[in-house]
């Protein structure tokens, strides 16, 4: 694809076309446009120009409905569009619809050879898939999709790690804030890293190269996985206690693979997932021990062990007394499974007898 050449002092804003269409996620939307007009450039009388004019582009219609109900009005639609430097296809649900994912392609198509760059935002990758423009390409997407994006378009090379990716005149991202990451090398490339770093520095955010060497680009992975995703996992765990909680298991459920899960976890809850489900398993033990007529291999049983040999193992690792001592200790008003008070101890009734001194 070819563009406008750089002009002298990049006091003239390259056009870039968003792209709006009912169903379009948001962030993916608003976030490279926000960092593209906060582009701006100074000439040689130290006089601040835009960097970009960002026009929105509508599919069929000026006005579309975002994901989350907000309301969007085009400048123009894609029959109408001014001659674009770049163009940003963002994702969202509507961009899985099939009519949509036609549309766009078949105009990207139109447009090779006229725009420069085109940039996908998470599932805004679909469409620019079906116009075959990428076909051998590297591209990079959300981990939610990236698996049926290699399924569905087998001619790309699907980088399911990458927070964005550049391969030629195509970017592509993860979406969210890995679509301004995107348009901040975007931009670094446009205007050198003087312009984008003082974009970066407004977003709070770093300014990092495309490309998929995580050494260079990517953070670990249990570090761009957010701890959010755990949040709810400890009131999981104790709601299902009696079920296989392995690593594997755990995982799954919070949509991770193991190794990569078990790395946030630690990082999250200073532990290993396995000393995590014990020391819950313990804790509604004891609560167990303390209600009549329950025993030790029912107890064992009902907080997910195996046997009633490893609760008490585990409890006597855990805690430095048997559990039997334990429920002895902390029910003094109760006997085991009868619920009538239990026989003092020689020893416990010589510990109450008052000394000579009192």
């Amino acid at each position: 694809m070819t563009g406008a050449s750089r002009l002298p002092g990049d006091i003239v804003p390259r056009v870039v076309g968003i792209l709006g269409f009912d169903g379009v996620a948001t962030l993916d939307f608003i976030g490279p446009l926000e960092a593209f007009k906060a582009a701006r450039t100074y000439d040689n009388y130290h006089r601040t120009h835009a960097c970009y004019e960002v026009i929105i582009l509508g599919l069929t219609a000026r006005t579309f409905v975002s994901e989350s109900g907000v309301v969007f009005k085009a400048d123009q639609t894609i029959q109408a569009a001014s001659l674009l430097d770049t163009v940003i296809i963002p994702g969202g649900s509507g961009s899985q619809i099939p009519e949509i994912g036609r549309s766009v392609s078949t105009w990207l198509r139109r447009q090779e050879g006229r725009v420069r760059r085109v940039a996908a935002v998470r599932s805004g990758i679909y469409a620019l898939a079906q116009s075959g423009l990428v076909d051998g390409r590297h591209v990079a997407t959300h981990w939610r999709v990236s698996q049926d994006v290699a399924r569905r378009f087998p001619k790309l090379k699907v980088n399911h790690t990458a927070s964005f990716l550049k391969d030629g005149p195509f970017y592509s991202c993860g979406g969210g804030t890995a679509g301004i990451e995107m348009t901040l090398a975007l931009i670094n490339e446009d205007y050198g890293s003087r312009v984008a770093l003082d974009v970066a520095r407004e977003f709070v955010m770093r300014l990092r190269p495309p490309g998929g060497d995580k050494s260079l680009i990517d953070p670990p992975k249990d570090e761009r996985e957010s701890p959010e995703r755990l949040a709810d996992l400890p009131a999981w765990i104790l709601a299902h206690l009696d079920d296989d909680l392995s690593v594997e298991m755990l995982a799954e459920r919070a949509c991770l693979c193991p190794r990569h899960f078990s790395r946030l976890f630690k990082r999250v809850f200073k532990t290993t997932p396995a000393e995590f489900v014990e020391q819950l398993r313990l804790g509604e033990a004891r609560r167990h021990l303390m209600m009549p007529r329950t025993t030790i291999k029912s107890v064992a049983a009902s907080v997910g062990f195996k046997s009633a040999d490893a609760f008490r193992r585990a409890f006597e690792r855990q805690l430095g007394v048997a559990p039997s001592d334990f429920r002895t200790r902390f029910t003094p008003d109760m006997e085991i499974g009868r619920g009538r008070a239990p026989r003092r101890s020689a020893v416990s009734h010589r510990m109450r007898r008052p000394t000579a001194s009192q």
